[in-house]
């Protein structure tokens, strides 16, 4: 029932970002980091947005922009704002990192015809953030929820496409209690990730990078 559930998701999903649909998505994918990125667009207007990008990957994804004819507004790395002119870096408040534009609870981010919502969910980081389009028919929550599971909680698995209803039901961390859910996450033992001090620092200038030679 499960993967049958999965399946019209992902279906669903593709028919939104179709060629027929008003909103053009995109997801991109970076091994190393095992991170997401998603490019969404208006096609009437060609503004666009880029969420979660990599620093690695941002020549692929200027790229790709630019073949599409997009616009690119938003994006969560400063180093698009040098491939591309006229974007602006975005990222929360509470991260205490920089960029050009912060954002908290409650903002929206608009691009032609559609906007992202912004919902904090901290936990994985102060400054996690969940986007939900305006229509609310998709929501992007980074590392805070993930499918089956979420991200660690001492800092910053699976399908890239579900639904609220299958995680409420078969998420094996959300239906838990809250202090059985404390006790799992402050137990987990995880060892300390590949590229934290890397990452760290770099996360925290992530809205004013600029080229290296």
């Amino acid at each position: 029932m499960a993967e049958a559930v999965l399946r019209v998701a992902r279906r669903q999903l593709s028919q939104r970002g179709g060629s027929g649909a008003p909103i053009l998505l995109r997801q991109m994918f970076e091994p190393v980091s095992c991170t997401f990125t998603y490019l969404l667009g208006d096609r009437e207007s060609r503004e666009a947005v880029l969420i979660d990008p990599v620093l690695e990957t941002a020549p692929r994804d200027a790229q790709l922009i630019k073949e599409l004819g997009l616009r690119l507004l938003y994006a969560g790395s400063g180093l698009l704002r040098s491939l591309l002119p006229g974007c602006q870096s975005v990222i929360s408040r509470l991260s205490g990192a920089q960029a050009d534009l912060h954002i908290e609870d409650g903002d929206s981010i608009r691009f032609g015809r559609f906007a992202l919502e912004t919902r904090a969910s901290p936990g994985h980081t102060p400054g996690c953030v969940t986007f939900v389009l305006n229509d609310h028919s998709m929501a992007f929550t980074g590392d805070a929820l993930l499918i089956r599971g979420c991200g660690r909680t001492d800092f910053q698995q699976g399908f890239t496409v579900s639904t609220v209803e299958e995680e409420r039901t078969l998420n094996p961390r959300l239906t838990l209690s809250c202090e059985e859910f404390v006790k799992i996450m402050g137990n987990l033992n995880l060892p300390k990730p590949q590229q934290i001090d890397f990452a760290v620092p770099a996360n925290m200038r992530c809205g004013v990078q600029t080229p290296t030679a």
